[in-house]
């Protein structure tokens, strides 16, 4: 595929690690059960991109590191400019503290936590404090497909999408995916018009059909085909549309949601077509997460 990755700026930004933050009480699950877990935030040891989003004792946990700019301030300007610049595949460095100059690569953006996430090395994650900073070389919005102008691509380094496998054929996009997710599944975040940050849920209220569409095994990395959902100028249903994302956090128990997905590429027509591919997973294509060389 013909891009404009050439034109494209490389610009700096740079976030601290998310603190951890609670209530201590009690929430509602969809089925109207109680619950008290951990959530997002901080760095997260033993949950990796390439491990499955469901099955832990959580409530939407994010895999390897939780950065923001502002925790106080998660709608301000340059908090919001933090989520925005920031590309999944992008390369991250810290730089303060025992891990100092330690690189890992962003993983997605998690929307209304208005976190970035980040993987690292485990004996990296092992010199990390809550303090430390990690700067962004932020590469990715603005990219366009030249000969596909009614296809999108949102919050992805154009290097990460050259390695997708995506292929040419008859004038539409063949996109190696994990799995179709039919329409009526998504949920939270619908409706959003923040389209460079943030993601949105596939709800799991109903097992029964997450395994009939093979959604029930999906895993934090996870490539997904949104059928009849357009993304370009926000998110909602236009049938014939599709829109590509990544797997960024793990399964809820809130009515609603579950898995979340930030959007890499749409389109209102119907240009993107599925190809099942068990290995379109971001972990395995850069080699990070729990298949980190």
């Amino acid at each position: 595929m013909r891009t404009n990755k050439d034109r494209l700026v490389m610009i700096s930004v740079q976030g601290t690690i998310v603190k951890p933050e609670h209530s201590g009480r009690h929430s509602v699950s969809h089925d109207g059960k109680p619950f008290m877990l951990p959530g997002t935030g901080g760095i997260t040891y033993n949950v990796k991109v390439g491990d499955c989003a469901f099955g832990w004792e959580v409530d939407h946990v994010e895999p390897g590191v939780s950065t923001i700019l502002d925790q106080d301030k998660r709608d301000s300007g340059p908090n919001r400019g933090y989520n925005f610049y920031a590309c999944i595949g992008n390369e991250a460095r810290i730089v303060t503290g025992d891990a100092k100059g330690a690189k890992g690569v962003v993983t997605g953006h998690h929307g209304g936590a208005e976190h970035v996430l980040v993987d690292f090395a485990d004996e990296v994650l092992e010199k990390l404090t809550l303090d430390d900073k990690i700067l962004i070389k932020a590469f990715g919005q603005g990219l366009k497909l030249l000969d596909y102008p009614d296809v999108f691509v949102y919050n992805i380094d154009p290097n990460l999408l050259e390695k997708m496998g995506i292929t040419e054929s008859d004038g539409n996009l063949q996109i190696p995916v994990v799995a179709v997710v039919p329409s009526f599944l998504m949920g939270s975040g619908i409706g959003s018009t923040s389209m460079g940050t943030g993601d949105y849920d596939i709800m799991t209220a109903d097992e029964k059909t997450l395994k009939e569409y093979g959604l029930d095994k999906l895993r934090f990395g996870d490539i997904v085909y949104i059928q009849d959902h357009d993304n370009a100028f926000g998110r909602c249903y236009r049938r014939g549309a599709a829109t590509i994302g990544v797997v960024i956090h793990s399964d809820c128990k809130y009515a609603g949601h579950g898995p979340g997905v930030t959007t890499v590429m749409t389109c209102a027509q119907p240009r993107l077509k599925p190809l099942i591919d068990p290995d379109a997973n971001i972990a395995k294509i850069l080699k990070i997460g729990r298949f980190r060389e």
